[in-house]
């Protein structure tokens, strides 16, 4: 908030927004947070700190003192969209300058989008970069190079022993995530649920994992993940997912968790097409809660907490910044919350 301290304490929404670089109504969103929790005051179209000539707003981990900040996400539109949003209000509320580099998943780009970040003059990285297992040691191994403090964020090393180990890390806790769609549709009766997963991610990988061990905790079989990528890692048709489904519930398992929004939305038209309905005949839960209540009907959907980690991973970082002694390495897991519509029944 270092715009307020500027101009002797006090500033006009529309003017804050206009100096941030950011449309008004993030503006009003983020003021009336830090209002409603004592942080600072708003009157009339203004805000203003509650210690006029402070650069610091309280509770939110210290003044960034104009340092530059690089975040490293692998797409924007989708589930990081809201990863960046809480960063950047962190980012915003400290003073800090941020820079956004994009590395698409699957194109070895981490390394040099990286570099472009460090000759932009950041001073400390937040970074979701391709980690998979399987993935070569020597293709991250820049992790433990990095000249400046780094936080993972929605992230960790492959194995305990890996590229990155030893950073902080900052993500959703997914496995906490499916155990709490599994517990949901146990709880409406079901005994067999399918899941339906993209195998391309950090996230997938760990929705996959989850799967298998809370259907154990929960005294129930998993069954064959349906692979919702195809040959070559390209997406699977829609319509084959549809069709696997629709055997499954023939068979008895009419409860399905689908990773990620994008493929559960397109399922239960093509159900209909093939005699069955959601949630009627089959219950969907989507996981990643990007678009869920878009659908129709509306996608009960396991949502991680992506803005908090975003800001907790910024947090992080400018404690790690401004330490002056040595850190030990922080690991953060938040836990995602299941947002219940109607796609589930009951």
């Amino acid at each position: 908030m270092t715009a307020i301290g500027e101009i002797g304490g006090q500033v006009r929404l529309t003017d804050l927004a206009d100096r941030l670089g950011i449309p008004a109504v993030t503006v009003r969103r983020d003021v009336s947070a830090l209002a409603d929790a004592g942080r600072l005051t708003r009157s009339h179209g203004f805000v203003s700190l509650d210690r006029p000539g402070s650069d610091r707003v309280p509770g939110l981990g210290g003044s960034a003192d104009g340092r530059t900040v690089g975040l490293l996400v692998p797409s924007v539109g989708s589930y990081f969209d809201d990863v960046i949003a809480g960063v950047r209000s962190a980012a915003t509320a400290a003073g800090a300058r941020l820079v956004l580099g994009i590395a698409p998943y699957g194109m070895g780009d981490d390394q040099v989008q990286v570099e472009r970040l460090l000759e932009s003059g950041a001073e400390g990285l937040l970074l979701a970069p391709g980690l998979l297992p399987g993935l070569a040691a020597e293709d991250c191994a820049w992790l433990d190079a990095l000249p400046v403090p780094a936080v993972l964020v929605e992230r960790r090393s492959p194995t305990p022993d890996g590229p990155g180990a030893r950073l902080d890390a900052v993500g959703s806790d997914h496995r906490d995530g499916v155990l709490r769609a599994l517990r949901h549709f146990a709880g409406l009766g079901h005994h067999s649920v399918l899941l339906a997963a993209r195998s391309d991610s950090w996230t997938a990988e760990e929705v996959r994992a989850g799967y298998a061990e809370g259907m154990r905790l929960l005294g129930m079989e998993p069954l064959p993940v349906l692979d919702a990528l195809g040959n070559e890692g390209a997406p699977s048709s829609p319509g084959r997912l549809a069709r696997q489904i629709a055997d499954a519930a023939a068979e008895g398992t009419r409860a399905v968790l689908v990773h990620n929004d994008q493929d559960a939305i397109q399922l239960p038209p093509l159900l209909r097409s093939l005699g069955l309905t959601v949630p009627g005949d089959v219950a969907l839960i989507a996981y990643d809660d990007v678009f869920a209540a878009l659908a129709a009907p509306p996608l009960t959907a396991v949502a991680p907490p992506k803005r908090a980690v975003g800001e907790a991973a910024f947090d992080l970082l400018l404690r790690r910044l401004a330490a002056a002694a040595e850190l030990p390495a922080h690991r953060i897991s938040l836990l995602p919350s299941l947002r219940v519509r109607t796609s589930c029944g009951g």
